[in-house]
């Protein structure tokens, strides 16, 4: 039986920041927190902050805009988060929301209804709560019957969500599932962090995933690839059990940490070794792949994984980059890249998509045209 990517859609937020929108915020910040610490900077019992530059961020990571939720209390520098309205429990969740949107598009383009789905996977970093789950307020506020659930693993709960409902479809569990990846990650990115205030971005995408289906936009999947390998270098220990560990509420560590270096000269070779191992299976010579959509979190990174698999230097066709406008959107920056530059794909030829992230984790999608 074939199982094939159908339709694909994105929701984008209305507001977004430059980076030297940012980089403003952030040196204001730092201007305020060194001079309201004077005395402790300089006995030596504080480190002064050190201020940001449009430079730095775009050479630590090829961004040079994102979208968000709300700009407002981003930059407001008494506040360096984002300001968002809670919601009644009447009220549609704003993830629910979010990938609502994304799914419209996806059911469009799939030519179906959403009541023929017959399930709804809701992968993402960061969960808005506990339960109800968020695949299950979408799947009621969209009328899909069948089941639905959320999933997290990080950065690669697209390609992980994308390969359960591929099995789902295999085994005659289900027909049709939708999967969705709302992220708002700028709720959990330390604003107040040089090293980190520039990485993510909000978006959300949706996948349609079908047997046997013949639109014009549709792709068979030729083979799924999961792994992970435990690892601290990418940590957020926000989590219900804070309050039963009198755990500080506002320590750093509540938010997204990362060892940027260590992060890079790990997860290059494993992504590049479980890709290239992935089409090894498939008796796929890398040479045969037209296009490499990987997750988006950092451009020198994406560039050398393609460099060591394809031997030699990318091109933007082979390679496309949408962190420039998106920033690191976690799960959902593998699936933008494959809904915006799919379309030039003719019969029969070959892609990847393939996130990475913490964990570590890593999954790969091989997709054909149909």
């Amino acid at each position: 039986m074939s199982v094939v990517i159908s339709g694909t859609g994105l929701f984008t937020p209305k507001e977004s920041i430059t980076n030297e929108e940012l980089v403003q915020s952030f040196n204001q910040f730092v201007i305020n927190f060194n001079e309201e610490n004077r005395d402790q900077i300089d006995s030596g019992a504080l480190d002064a902050l050190v201020p940001s530059s449009t430079e730095f961020i775009k050479k630590a990571s090829g961004i040079e805009q994102r979208y968000v939720q709300d700009k407002e209390g981003i930059l407001d520098v008494t506040r360096m988060r984002p300001r968002l309205k809670e919601r009644s429990n009447s009220e549609v969740s704003i993830l629910a929301e979010m990938a609502i949107k994304a799914a419209g598009e996806a059911i469009k383009q799939s030519g179906i209804d959403s009541s023929d789905i017959d399930a709804v996977i809701c992968g993402c970093s960061n969960l808005q709560r506990a339960y109800p789950a968020i695949a299950i307020e979408v799947q009621e506020q969209l009328g899909i019957s069948g089941y639905a659930y959320d999933m997290n693993v990080a950065c690669s709960s697209a390609t992980f969500s994308i390969q359960n409902a591929y099995n789902d479809i295999q085994s005659g569990i289900a027909n049709r599932v939708l999967v969705v990846n709302p992220e708002i990650c700028s709720g959990h990115l330390n604003f107040k962090d040089r090293d980190a205030h520039f990485i993510f971005g909000d978006a959300a995408t949706a996948v349609i995933l079908e047997k046997d289906s013949n639109t014009q936009s549709a792709f068979t999947i030729l083979g799924t690839s999961l792994k992970t390998q435990f690892s601290n270098n990418i940590r957020n220990n926000f989590g219900f059990l804070n309050l039963p560990e009198n755990s500080d509420p506002n320590s750093p560590d509540k938010l997204f940490i990362q060892k940027g270096r260590s992060v890079f000269k790990e997860v290059v070779p494993m992504v590049q070794t479980h890709i290239a191992n992935h089409l090894d299976n498939l008796d796929i010579d890398i040479q045969e792949v037209k296009r490499l959509w990987l997750h988006q979190a950092n451009l020198s990174m994406n560039q050398l994984i393609a460099k060591k698999l394809l031997g030699r230097d990318p091109d933007e066709q082979e390679m496309p980059i949408i962190l420039n406008d998106y920033a690191n959107t976690s799960s959902a920056g593998s699936i933008i890249a494959f809904h915006q530059t799919k379309d030039d794909f003719v019969s029969d030829e070959i892609g990847v998509i393939s996130s990475f992230g913490a964990g570590y984790s890593v999954g790969s999608v091989v997709l054909q045209k149909v």
